[in-house]
């Protein structure tokens, strides 16, 4: 018996408050807009907490559990639908209990298996690969797939950044917060979910970025809990982009000219610009959001989905890069339209 194929029916995303633009972010931090916005290139982004009271007006859960409502309500997905639920994220609200379980409960589900998985970009793509063979191979017919982040938790705006290193400015803005998710069914609404590519590459290599959980233990240590190597994440990730493209291409036995639509790396606005060009796909319409969310981690896949499905037509394809620097992690997808 041929297995069933999963689609992606709908996409939902969550965004918490109002656009903070970089004259905002500059003018919190003592940092030139100038600089965010030639370094960086990214013009806007969101946060979950208030930038100048350090108010939290958002947990992970609340933005994962809004956007994956909102995608059930555009494929008209009740609860009873929902056969299992899949959160990739690298910033969860607690170590116990899961987000995971935390989003379940906000959106009146039970009596499902919830899986979270731990990782930077490449989570959402890891959540959507678990989700297709949960699909494919599991005897499900209906469940969600969600990808978010929650990064202010390690943007100190009390901490005076004039002295600071290149590397340090770049993660006081680079990042965002928020959410996205996607309703996957094995009937054939919205485009078909063909490949997922997971692939951890990092044998014997310096992480790229490394994210801290303090305990009572060590949470006084004179330590950043996000470190991150940006130089190596510039050379490195363009490179990999361009390896994940054609492994993919290759598996599919397509080449660049059938895809009509191409989902970089969301880095910074900067990067993603120059990834997109490095990827040299011409024929194929680019879907990016990182300039105006900020990097928003597992978040930012499905933010491109949510753009893409509206977009797609029938017979058009669509392939996915994504890359995490922690471990160098290669990932991406392939969706088309029947």
């Amino acid at each position: 018996m041929t297995p069933p194929v999963p689609h992606i029916a709908a996409a939902g995303s969550a965004l918490p408050g109002d656009p903070v633009d970089n004259t905002a972010l500059s003018a919190a931090l003592g940092i030139s807009a100038e600089w965010i916005e030639v370094y960086i290139g990214t013009q806007t982004r969101h946060f979950a907490r208030d930038l100048l009271t350090g108010e939290i007006r958002h947990s992970l859960a609340d933005l994962c559990a809004r956007a994956a409502a909102q995608a059930m309500e555009r494929c008209a997905a009740e609860p009873a639908d929902i056969e299992f639920l899949v959160l990739g994220t690298a910033t969860p609200d607690h170590l116990m209990p899961t987000t995971a379980s935390r989003v379940a409960d906000l959106l009146g589900l039970d009596q499902l298996p919830t899986y979270q998985l731990q990782s930077g970009c490449a989570g959402a793509v890891q959540a959507l690969d678990l989700a297709r063979l949960l699909i494919t191979g599991g005897g499900y017919r209906c469940g969600l797939a969600i990808g978010g982040d929650v990064c202010t938790k390690h943007l100190d705006v009390d901490r005076d950044m004039s002295a600071a290193a290149p590397g340090d400015l770049v993660n006081a803005v680079l990042f965002g917060d928020g959410a996205g998710a996607a309703v996957l069914t094995a009937d054939p609404q919205g485009p078909a979910l063909l490949r997922t590519l997971n692939r951890c590459t990092g044998l014997g290599r310096e992480p790229g970025q490394i994210i801290d959980w303090f305990g009572l233990a060590d949470r006084h240590e004179d330590r950043q809990a996000l470190t991150e190597d940006y130089k190596a994440i510039e050379e490195n990730i363009p490179v990999m982009a361009v390896e994940i493209l054609w492994e993919l291409l290759d598996d599919l036995d397509w080449s660049p000219d059938d895809l009509d639509f191409l989902l970089p790396p969301q880095l910074s606005g900067r990067m993603t610009r120059l990834i997109t060009e490095q990827l040299a796909v011409p024929s194929a319409r680019p879907i990016s959001c990182v300039d105006r969310t900020g990097n928003n981690g597992n978040a930012l896949p499905f933010l491109q989905i949510e753009q893409l499905l509206p977009q797609m037509s029938g017979g058009q394809r669509a392939l996915a890069v994504a890359v995490e620097s922690s471990k160098w992690i290669k990932s991406g997808f392939a969706l088309q339209k029947p």
